[in-house]
């Protein structure tokens, strides 16, 4: 193992820009939670199917190829943290992003994968 070199050099202005921009502890751990259920394959893929169209429970059991009950637990999730809204409509509920901010997220995620996956063919 490399040895690490020592620092020795402290650069003020650049730590106190750095402690003057951090945000606050519930923030960061709010932020956390969001990206921890972007991390999770199966809400990614229920996110997705949420950007190409509203769709009720019934609706996403068949996109997902999953129970109701997993898809409920899944939503309930995704409601807790605020990446999704239902709305009730008679007697149905259909469940939408929660505003444009979930779609960004996504698609930054998916812009930065398709360069990186550009940058390391170049290689």
């Amino acid at each position: 193992m490399q040895e690490q070199p020592e620092c020795t050099v402290v650069h003020k202005k650049n730590i106190e820009k750095a402690q003057h921009g951090l945000a606050d502890d519930l923030t960061l751990a709010r932020m956390a939670e969001i990206f921890q259920c972007f991390a999770d394959p199966t809400r990614l893929k229920i996110i997705n199917a949420l950007l190409l169209s509203e769709l009720c429970v019934c609706d996403l059991t068949k996109v997902m190829n999953m129970t109701q009950p997993a898809v409920s637990h899944h939503l309930k999730h995704l409601r807790q943290i605020r990446l999704v809204k239902a709305t009730r409509t008679g007697k149905s509920v259909f469940y939408s992003l929660d505003d444009y901010h979930v779609q960004l997220l996504f698609d930054i995620c998916r812009s930065h994968l398709s360069e990186t996956h550009t940058n390391s063919d170049s290689e």
